[in-house]
């Protein structure tokens, strides 16, 4: 079988498995989590949900309905879309959620600026993001910056469809559209000042990094005895009670995201090798996953590529050091272990 034919039936059965599954969860001593379109997977700073101040322990219970609405003052949110797709929203932002369906999931920023990380995406998702002016299709995984304030649309990477003033305008990897513009059409950007001084950038991306060490964890939990152990049904959202947070467990093999993090199925990341060298390295303590300095995110030193390689969250050129001391899991402080 072709890898066009494989990834197409590996997709038609994934989204026939999540429509016959009402949602995801896991057992966390005697509480159930539950993932679904639309849960709150990380609070910090002023936020509310349907005008419901959130908190700490409103992640993995709080959920965003059609028609309620995600508001933030000073502070962030990140909420699960699809499978292996986050919405993040900054600060001083609001968006309502309009479909938590699967096969059509759409969200529309009403102010502020919102990020789509989009790490998996099957034919059978339709992933809208509405804001004024604009409707914005996401066909591709990658990354996705919406700006309601500054009527502007960003794709770090990936691909999108954007309806503006009825015209369809498509817009590639690191380029992007000015809605207030006279003539709508794409034009390229500077990545790296955007990585650099975009607020809402640094901190999904920070995110994300968590996210990937969540998931070398959570991997790790469900391989037992040479095969996929005990709670493990496929893939999707699964609860790290480590990181007080959902993270994305792939089926099968393994991926990088636009940030560069790896993300591991149970049965890659345990027969993963590990790379020790200058740049440090990712190794497991039998029980749970302990990062030591840091990777270095390279494809010809990474896990995989030349039969050795580091697990779980690979690091840019310049990383090094332990693991970061702010904007962890929950409250600023790192992560909870």
């Amino acid at each position: 079988m072709t890898l066009a034919k494989w990834t197409t039936a590996a997709g038609t059965w994934l989204l026939a498995a999540l429509m016959a599954i009402p949602a995801w969860s896991a057992e966390v001593g005697s509480n159930q989590r539950t993932a679904m379109p639309g849960t709150l997977n990380y609070v910090e700073g002023e936020a509310s949900m349907n005008g419901e101040g959130l908190n700490a322990k409103s992640v993995g219970v709080a959920d965003l309905q059609n028609g309620e609405v995600l508001e933030t003052g000073n502070g962030k949110a990140e909420i699960l879309l699809t499978p292996g797709v986050y919405l993040r929203l900054g600060s001083n932002s609001s968006v309502k959620m309009i479909s938590t369906n699967l096969t059509n999931t759409q969200v529309a920023l009403n102010r502020g600026e919102a990020m789509i990380e989009a790490d998996e995406l099957f034919q059978q998702n339709d992933l809208q993001v509405s804001q004024p002016g604009a409707d914005t299709h996401v066909l591709r995984t990658g990354l996705y910056d919406f700006d309601a304030d500054h009527q502007a649309i960003r794709v770090f990477d990936g691909k999108a469809d954007v309806r503006a003033d009825d015209h369809d305008i498509k817009v590639k990897k690191n380029h992007e559209l000015e809605l207030s513009s006279a003539k709508l059409k794409a034009r390229g950007f500077q990545k790296d000042q955007i990585a650099k001084n975009d607020d809402l950038y640094r901190w999904s991306s920070l995110r994300s990094e968590y996210l990937s060490e969540a998931n070398v964890d959570e991997a790790q939990r469900y391989y037992a005895n040479g095969w996929y152990g005990p709670g493990w049904w496929g893939p999707g959202w699964y609860w790290d009670p480590w990181f007080s947070g959902f993270t994305f467990l792939p089926g099968s093999g393994f991926f990088y995201n636009p940030f560069g993090w790896g993300f591991y199925s149970p049965l890659m990341v345990w027969r993963a090798p590990y790379y020790g060298g200058i740049y440090g390295y990712h190794h497991f303590d039998g029980a749970r996953p302990v990062a030591i300095g840091r990777g270095f995110h390279n494809h010809a030193v990474t896990a995989f590529h030349g039969g050795y390689g580091h697990i779980g969250a690979p690091v840019h050129a310049g990383g090094f050091g332990g693991m970061h001391g702010g904007g962890g899991f929950h409250g600023g402080g790192g992560v909870h272990r």
